[in-house]
C-alpha cells in the first residue's frame, strides 16, 4: 500500500467536523496472526481460506525507496470463516496454493494497479476484483486514499503510520504487523459500502468494465530510455552531457540491482545531473567529482572512483555512439504547440475538453476517468476529419477505451468536431 500524504483539518473539508465522532481502528478483531514463514503453515492457510465464505481482501507492502524493484514483502489475505491470514513471500516465494485455495472468488484491493503485478510474481492472479479506489472516483468522492474512504464509509480511522517503512526488513515488527492486518481488514466492509453507492448512482455497469480491464493489467509499459526521465538532466546540454547521464544510470541501475537496494541510495538523480552539467563541454577526463550539497557529497564520496570512470567512459564515447537529443515523436504533439501546427485539431481539443469538463461534473466522475487524456489528444490528432460519433466510438475502443467511456464521450467528441470543421 502506497504512503498518502498527510491530511489535516482543512484538507477533510466537511469531515473535518465529524472527526470527533470517528472511532479508531487500532487492533484486528481476531488479534494479530503469526506471519507464514514455512510451506506447512502457508498449507494451512491455504485450507483455511478455502473454506471461507464469499470475496477476499488482499494487499501487499513492497519496500519502495529501499529496495530495486517493486516485489512484495509481505502478503495480507481476508476471508469471512478463514480469517486475516499475513504470508512472507520472501520466506514462500510460491504462493500458487493460496490462489488455487481462492479459485474464482472475488479479490477486494485497493488501488489494483499497485499490487497486482507483484502478486503475480508470487502466483497470485485474479478471476475477479473489485478496486475500491477505483470505485470511489467513480463514486465522485474527493479523496480515495484507503484511510479517507474508511472514515467516509466505516466511520472508522486508520493509522497510516507505517505505510511507508522498509518492508523487507526481518523480523517484521509487533506493529508494523497489526497495520498490515487492520489494512485489509477493512477491504470487505468497504467494498460492499462503496459497491451500494454505485449502484444507487447507476454506475455498477461502468465499475464492472473498469474491474475486468484490470484483470488484463502487467504493470507499466517499459520506457524507451529509461534514463531520460532523471530528475534535474533539464539542465543538462549537449549529447555528450547526455552521454555522461546515461552511462551513470546505466552504472547506478547496475549497482542497484546487484545489491539490491534503490538506486536513489546508490546514487541520487540529482548527484547524476550535477556531475553531468559540471563535465558535459569537458576535453579530459576529470580527476574529482563533488557535489556542494552534503546529501550528494556523501554519494559522490563513497563512489568517487567509480563515477570518474564511468565519466571518463562517457567522455571517449565517438560522436555516432553519443544519444540523440530527444526521441523521436510517438505521438501527438504537446498541446500548447497544437495552435500553430493545426488550429483545426487545437480548437476540437479545446471544445472537446470543455464539453468533457462539463460531463465530467454532472456525472461526479473525473474527467480523466471518463476517457484518458492521451487517448483524447491521440484521436484529435491522428483520426478522421469529420467524424461521427460511431467512428469516434471505434477509433477510441480500438485504443483500449470501455464501452461505457465510449457511450459517454463519443458523443460529445463527434459534437466538437462538427463544430469544428477542417477548414
Amino acid at each position: 500500500m502506497t504512503a498518502e500524504p498527510a491530511e489535516t483539518a482543512e484538507d477533510l473539508g466537511d469531515d473535518a467536523v465529524a472527526d470527533t465522532t470517528l472511532t479508531p481502528l487500532t487492533h484486528p478483531r481476531d488479534g494479530v496472526p503469526d506471519v507464514v514463514v514455512d510451506e506447512r503453515a502457508l498449507m494451512r492457510a491455504a485450507d483455511a481460506i478455502a473454506s471461507g465464505t464469499g470475496p477476499v481482501g488482499i494487499d501487499a507492502e513492497r519496500a519502495s525507496g529501499y529496495r530495486y524493484g517493486q516485489r512484495a514483502y509481505l502478503v495480507q489475505i481476508r476471508r469471512e470463516g478463514s480469517g486475516t491470514w499475513l504470508i512472507d513471500p520472501i520466506a514462500c516465494p510460491d504462493l500458487s496454493p493460496v490462489g488455487e485455495a481462492i479459485g474464482d472468488a472475488e479479490w477486494i484491493l485497493h488501488a489494483a494497479t499497485q499490487d497486482l503485478p507483484c502478486l503475480a510474481e508470487v502466483g497470485l492472479k485474479p478471476t475477479s476484483l473489485f478496486d475500491t479506489e477505483l470505485a470511489g472516483r467513480l463514486a465522485g468522492l474527493p479523496r480515495v486514499g484507503l484511510g479517507a474512504m474508511v472514515e467516509h464509509y466505516l466511520g472508522l480511522q486508520l493509522a497510516k503510520e507505517h505505510s511507508a517503512v522498509d518492508w523487507s526488513a526481518r523480523p517484521l515488527p509487533e506493529p508494523w504487523l497489526l497495520y498490515a492486518a487492520l489494512d485489509v481488514e477493512v477491504l470487505v466492509d468497504l467494498r460492499e459500502a462503496v459497491g451500494a453507492e454505485l449502484a444507487a448512482q447507476g454506475k455498477s455497469a461502468w465499475a464492472a468494465e473498469e474491474f475486468d480491464n484490470l484483470l488484463r493489467f502487467t504493470g507499466p509499459e517499459p520506457r524507451i530510455d529509461p534514463w531520460r526521465r532523471t530528475s534535474g538532466m533539464h539542465k543538462v546540454r549537449g549529447r555528450r552531457g547526455l552521454a555522461i547521464v546515461r552511462e551513470l544510470w546505466l552504472w547506478r541501475d547496475d549497482v542497484a540491482q546487484q545489491r539490491d537496494t534503490s538506486p536513489g541510495r546508490v546514487l541520487p538523480d540529482a548527484a547524476i545531473s550535477e556531475i553531468a552539467i559540471a563535465n558535459q563541454r569537458a576535453t579530459k577526463p576529470p580527476r574529482q567529482v563533488s557535489s556542494s550539497e552534503p546529501r550528494l557529497a556523501r554519494a559522490v564520496r563513497r563512489h568517487q572512483e567509480a563515477i570518474l570512470e564511468v565519466v571518463a567512459q562517457a567522455l571517449a564515447l565517438p560522436d555516432s555512439d553519443l544519444p540523440v537529443l530527444s526521441l523521436p515523436p510517438t505521438g501527438p504533439p504537446p498541446p500548447k504547440a497544437w495552435a500553430d501546427r493545426d488550429p483545426v485539431a487545437a480548437a476540437r481539443l479545446a471544445r472537446s475538453r470543455e464539453l468533457l469538463g462539463a460531463i465530467s461534473e454532472e456525472l461526479s466522475v473525473p474527467v480523466e476517468n471518463l476517457l484518458t487524456p492521451d487517448l483524447l489528444r491521440r484521436f484529435l490528432w491522428e483520426g478522421p476529419a469529420a467524424p461521427t460519433t460511431a467512428e469516434v466510438a471505434d477509433a477510441l475502443a480500438a485504443m483500449g477505451a470501455r464501452r461505457w467511456q465510449t457511450t459517454i464521450t463519443a458523443p460529445l467528441i463527434s459534437l466538437a468536431c462538427q463544430e469544428n470543421p477542417p477548414s
